[in-house]
């Protein structure tokens, strides 16, 4: 899903609640460029904002480190049953 604001202040900037809204998904990479760059900029300006991110990236590289592999027999078998009852469903 790539996120929009649909309102804008006068003076066409982003505000902390609003980058704080979208923060998680300004770091999954899931904003339009638009949007991103527009948060990107409130973070460079916003010190506080600015280490709010910079906790979400450390936490998020730390966490990743402890993410176990995905076995993909036991994906590619759950991706045959998901497509076999969507099958089904459109019988």
């Amino acid at each position: 899903m790539r996120w929009v604001f649909p309102r804008r202040r006068r003076d066409d900037t982003l505000d902390c609640g609003e980058v704080a809204r979208v923060l998680q998904s300004y770091l999954d990479g899931e904003l339009t460029l638009t949007t991103a760059r527009e948060v990107a900029d409130h973070l460079e300006h916003c010190r506080r904002c600015g280490m709010e991110a910079d906790t979400y990236r450390d936490l998020k590289q730390r966490l990743s480190r402890f993410a176990d592999p995905v076995d993909q027999v036991a994906l590619e078998r759950l991706r045959r049953f998901v497509d076999e009852l969507a099958g089904h469903r459109a019988s």
